[in-house]
């Protein structure tokens, strides 16, 4: 008898359905359409590359060539390690400052309506236009840049903070208030797990945020960093490099999202298992 067989017999006896293993094209089915949709992008830029036969376009063996001479480079990629300790720094501050903001603004009417006009006035201004603002004041160090990536992810970390707290069930707020839990406590124990969900959708936007920012922040300011690699290169015309580094800071961003968003759906598997159960 074989293998299978035997499995499915076993199966019968106990009453328990046979279950398919996954196999081959299980993952074929998963990597599919994440591989088609940048192959075809390749074969257009190829394409495009021959056809217009300029240095603007170089073709994707001399960008090839020019993201490994990157990835070679100690000097490069100490300016990457930079820019992401800068982007990080600025993710942090955010973290710290704007997340509990934005949840006391959803429990406090007051509080919020006294915010409001500020970060309704701030949100339109593009944060790199600040920068020169910035750098007047702190000079063109790290922390000129941190504080434009401070700014950068602020908002969405307040907006996301603030929906969350206000889609906190008040019977929890009432409960803990009736036992006498004071309202730091309340904030931390009641208010921030309940409006977590929340919380790490604005740490999403705000990681691509920040991402945007930093490059911007070293455009402005060059000293070191991935904005100074790609906006040297382009006033070089050393294409090839300008467009690696575009395809490494891209990798940079996915790989942080990817990442994250791992992250974000274990950290909150119950906010989704009572959401299935609500269904």
């Amino acid at each position: 008898m074989s293998p299978g067989a035997v499995r499915g017999a076993r199966a019968r006896a106990t009453g328990v359905a046979a279950l398919p293993r996954p196999g081959g094209r299980h993952l074929l089915g998963r990597v599919l359409p994440l591989v088609l949709p940048l192959l075809f992008v390749a074969l257009v830029w190829e394409a495009c590359s021959r056809w217009a036969q300029t240095e603007e376009m170089p073709g994707l063996a001399e960008i090839g060539a020019a993201f490994v001479a990157i990835l070679g480079s100690p000097r490069d990629l100490a300016g990457v390690s930079a820019s992401l300790w800068r982007m990080a720094a600025g993710f942090a501050l955010g973290l710290a400052i704007a997340v509990p903001v934005g949840l006391a603004m959803g429990r406090s009417p007051a509080l919020a309506r006294a915010l409001n006009p500020i970060t309704t006035m701030v949100y339109p201004v593009p944060k790199a236009a600040l920068m020169p603002i910035i750098m007047l004041w702190f000079g063109i160090g790290d922390l000129s840049k941190v504080l434009v990536i401070f700014l950068g992810v602020s908002l969405p970390l307040l907006y996301h903070s603030y929906q969350g707290a206000r889609s906190v069930d008040e019977k929890l707020v009432w409960s803990a208030r009736a036992m006498g839990m004071r309202a730091a406590p309340r904030l931390v124990r009641i208010v921030l797990p309940g409006a977590l969900p929340e919380v790490l959708l604005g740490c999403r936007v705000g990681i691509a945020m920040a991402l945007i920012t930093m490059v911007s922040s070293e455009m402005i300011a060059r000293q070191d960093g991935a904005g100074e690699l790609l906006f040297n290169a382009l006033d070089m015309a050393v294409y090839p490099e300008v467009y690696a580094m575009i395809l490494l800071i891209a990798l940079i961003g996915l790989g942080l999202d990817f990442g994250f968003e791992r992250l974000r759906r274990w950290l909150v598997r119950w906010s989704d298992t009572l959401q299935a159960n609500d269904a």
